[in-house]
């Protein structure tokens, strides 16, 4: 590859003999152990509650379940939609990713704060405004007579919504610190815009849209609000029918063998995932991403500006916009009278909702957010760092097992601890910290994947001249990798911190009555019926919206500077 740094024969392995094994099973021991207590010990526990009843292995209800049609087509349609909407979101958000990663224009901090506002809201807050927006009455049946609720246009567009911040951060991190001079060479040598980008760039960027897309996929393969709200009847994903067959039907048995078999198409997504990535990885001549930023040049640029600025506001700004008006839509016309009756919500009269304020939803989700990025970016830098060490099966098979709690039914994992973490040594049921501690599961993939790209793209090099002048392992990451990576360590606290600030399907179960979240607080809220307390929830949901672009700004502000990080204002 034109103007990038050769990879270094023996890359990964330390100059001392025995050295980095040391080193990487050291790394590996609180990831290792923080997913064992917390992950997979209540997972099997409730699969193992599900298939073992009446003294006896209920083994014969694995065939029973892979045997039913309707449960055949509910695993075709998951994977189906799935691959769809991981295809759509990439297609729709790589012009996005590079824009905000190489092109400089006012206003681009606060936009790309405003398309990760979606990524944290509750999926049944996004599908009630999707199903305003593309229900009857709504914006495509008043235009045109068009309506797409329970059709699929529906659910892959609200996927898109979603995760649309997935593909700009994760792979628009690694994009604006790639050196543009080596585009420009392969340019300067005859290559069209198009063939350097094809050659050059997108190989470098392999191993991050791989990253971005595994993480729409696995989000995507295990949808739960959207389908239950814009898919109607007729369509169910395995998270659906999980749902179903523990909360409606009582049926753990069957719910067990769904959750083995998510686990299964989950593992094998992530095999493939492996094997793709380890063949694309390269190492990479990373620059300091104020330099990569300029203003549009030519028509083309400006064009593709134009057009990732009308897709952000259709799919993005339409729907948040529609939130915000439904909060606002009072019974005595537009006002702030559902965001006044919120006050009397922890009031404990009749009919009330809440033992709490909704103020204190807001501390609730602020102070669980900090803690479970803290936790997320422990375990999942201390994980980053082990597996930029490439080695055998082992390694590999740890790599796969962060990626699991993205493709594991919440229903599971809420209940799971629930029913385990309630006796000493671990009595955590009435503590606090279990919600953080449910956050940071799915926050800490996040951190991995975010991550590993640009740790892997260090030239080694750098590294092995450290090890040779004496450093230790803890001072070649501190002064070697960590300037280098720290945009990327921005980055992945920010979505650390979005993804724990929305979590809601674990949540749900293990938050205490008198501390609930803001998304909790907004599920109640919509389970309830009435046209006050959907508006009281469009308000929560609003606050919620409002929280969150605050602290991502704030975050923004925060960020390490040095030279892997972008002190300018229009990187994150």
């Amino acid at each position: 590859m034109p103007g990038t740094a050769p990879a270094v024969r023996g890359k990964g392995r330390s100059l001392v003999p025995g050295r980095g094994t040391a080193v990487r099973l050291a790394l590996m021991a609180v990831p290792a152990a923080f997913f064992g207590v917390f992950f997979a010990y209540p997972v099997v526990s409730i699969v193992g509650r599900g298939l073992h009843q009446g003294g006896r292995w209920q083994l014969g209800r694995i065939g029973d379940v892979l045997g039913d049609g309707s449960i055949r087509h509910v695993l075709w349609f998951t994977c189906w939609q799935a691959a769809a909407s991981t295809a759509l979101t990439l297609a729709v958000a790589l012009p996005g990713a590079y824009v905000f990663a190489r092109l400089d224009f006012p206003g681009k901090r606060l936009l790309r704060t405003v398309v990760t506002v979606p990524f944290v809201l509750p999926t049944v807050v996004a599908g009630s405004a999707f199903l305003a927006l593309l229900g009857r009455g709504g914006f495509t049946d008043s235009l045109w007579g068009v309506r797409l609720d329970t059709t699929v246009w529906a659910i892959l567009i609200a996927h898109v919504f979603f995760n649309y911040a997935v593909v700009v951060r994760t792979v628009g991190g690694l994009w604006a610190q790639l050196d543009p001079r080596q585009e420009e060479a392969a340019r300067m040598l005859g290559a069209s815009r198009l063939a350097a980008w094809r050659r050059v760039t997108l190989p470098a960027l392999g191993p991050s849209v791989a990253a971005a897309g595994l993480m729409v996929f696995l989000f995507t393969f295990t949808s739960f609000g959207v389908i239950q709200i814009l898919g109607g009847p007729l369509y169910s994903t395995l998270e659906v029918e999980i749902y179903r067959q523990t909360a409606e039907l009582l049926d753990l048995p069957t719910a067990a063998v769904l959750t083995l078999l998510q686990f299964a198409a989950v593992a094998a997504i992530l095999a493939v995932h492996a094997w793709t990535v380890r063949r694309r990885e390269s190492t990479l001549r990373l620059v300091d991403a104020a330099t990569t930023a300029h203003r549009p040049r030519g028509r083309g640029e400006r064009t593709l500006l134009a057009g990732v600025l009308a897709v952000i506001a259709l799919l993005i700004l339409l729907p948040l916009g529609v939130l915000v008006a439904r909060s606002l839509d009072g019974p005595d016309g537009y006002g702030f009278a559902f965001y006044r009756s919120l006050g009397s919500i922890g009031s404990g009269r009749s009919g009330g909702t809440f033992t709490v304020a909704p103020l204190e939803t807001v501390w609730n989700s602020l102070r669980y957010a900090a803690v479970a990025t803290v936790i997320a970016l422990t375990v999942g830098g201390l994980a980053a760092a082990a597996l930029v060490r490439r080695a055998g099966r082992l390694v590999r098979g740890f790599d796969a097992l962060l990626m699991l709690p993205l493709g594991t039914s919440a229903v599971t994992v809420g209940f799971g601890f629930l029913i385990t973490l309630d006796e000493p040594p671990l009595d955590l049921r009435s503590s606090w910290i279990l919600v953080p501690l449910a956050q940071a599961l799915v926050g800490v993939p996040f951190v991995v994947r975010v991550m590993l790209p640009v740790l892997r793209a260090v030239d080694d090099r750098l590294r092995e001249a450290a090890a040779v002048l004496g450093a230790s392992p803890l001072r070649v990451w501190r002064e070697v990798e960590l300037p280098l990576v720290g945009r990327a360590l921005a980055v992945a606290a920010g979505f650390a911190f979005a993804v724990s600030l929305g979590e809601f399907g674990a949540t749900v179960f293990i938050a205490r009555p008198d501390s609930p979240t803001l998304p909790v607080a907004v599920a109640r809220l919509l389970g309830r019926a009435g046209p006050s307390t959907y508006g009281q929830a469009m308000a929560l949901s609003t606050i919620l919206m409002l929280v969150c672009a605050a602290s991502l700004l704030v975050l923004e502000n925060l960020r390490p500077r040095g030279r892997g990080a972008d002190p300018s204002p229009g990187e994150f």
